[in-house]
Order: C-alpha cells, then sequence, then structure tokens
C-alpha cells in the first residue's frame, strides 16, 4: 500500500536516510515509498538473496545475523524506529549481506533500487543527498566495525551494535 501518513514528513526527516532533504525531494521520495508489515519472527531478508530494496524502520524492533562458514549464527546489530536497511544492495548490486528479523510487530517503508532510479532522474539534488547520507550512516557503521574488532583483539567485552 502506498504511504500517506500525515507526520510521515516529520518522521523521515528525523532519520539519518532522509536528513536535509527540501520538501519537494522529501515529497518525491515518500511517493515511493511502500509500507511493509512483518509479524514478530519473519524474515525480512535473508543472507545471499538477490536484494533490490532498502527499508526504513517505522516500528518495531529487528535483529541483523551473518551466518559463518561453519553455519553459526553470528548476531550483528539490532534495529529500530528510524533505522534503516539494506542500502548497500542499492549501491553494489550485490546480494544480501545479512539476515534481518523482525523481533516483534513491524512496520517498514521499502524503497526499491528503481524508484531510487526514478528519483534521479526527476531530482538529482534529492538524488546527492540521499547518497550522502547513506554514506555518512555506513562509514558510521564502518567505525563501529572498526572499534569492536579492536577491541575483540585486546579482548574487551563487546554486544552487538545498534
Amino acid at each position: 500500500m502506498a504511504v500517506s501518513a500525515p507526520d510521515l514528513k516529520a518522521f523521515l526527516l528525523a532519520t539519518p536516510f532522509f536528513g536535509g532533504l527540501p520538501d519537494p525531494g522529501l515529497d518525491l521520495l515518500i511517493s515511493m515509498l511502500v509500507e511493509r508489515r512483518f509479524d514478530a519472527g519473519a524474515t525480512v531478508v535473508a543472507e545471499g538473496e538477490p536484494g533490490r530494496s532498502m527499508f526504513i524502520v517505522e516500528s518495531g524492533r529487528l535483529s541483523v545475523s551473518k551466518r559463518t562458514n561453519k553455519g553459526s549464527v553470528i548476531p550483528i546489530s539490532s534495529l529500530e524506529r528510524g533505522d534503516f536497511f539494506g542500502e548497500m544492495t542499492l549501491i553494489e548490486m550485490q546480494n544480501r549481506s545479512a539476515t534481518v528479523v523482525a523481533e516483534s510487530p513491524t512496520v517498514l517503508y521499502e524503497l526499491t533500487a528503481q524508484k531510487l532510479y526514478a528519483c534521479y532522474k526527476a531530482d538529482i539534488h534529492a538524488y546527492v543527498i540521499v547518497l550522502q547520507n547513506i554514506n555518512r550512516e555506513l562509514c558510521r557503521r564502518l567505525r563501529r566495525a572498526d572499534d569492536r574488532f579492536a577491541a575483540q583483539q585486546v579482548g574487551e567485552e563487546q554486544t552487538p551494535a545498534r
């Protein structure tokens, strides 16, 4: 179903993905979002499957995990309202890098690669802001991963990142 909640604009502007977008670009992107609902325990995306969309968490809690070569599952992070995931498939066009499971009833907004390309064609300024926002978030995640890796090397206690 298409998204049209009156307070959606304020919510999205407060997320790292949509921050800084002027109204016309935000309105364009909102028109491209599709609401998706998942029950607790549902797999939203599975590691290794093709992916051509990303998601913004409106409500609920999700867990992100990866499978090791030996088959065990390693928790990576948890996601809550305002977080986004799946953006890597929009940039590198590779299969999903992790599995994301809804821990509680969850509402997500999905943006496909095709819709993001339509944004590029319609409003290059909004497209550039979105890509900058994605890159900022990827850099934050890389810094957290670096910190966790360094802490593991010196034997410090670590909990999965948020």
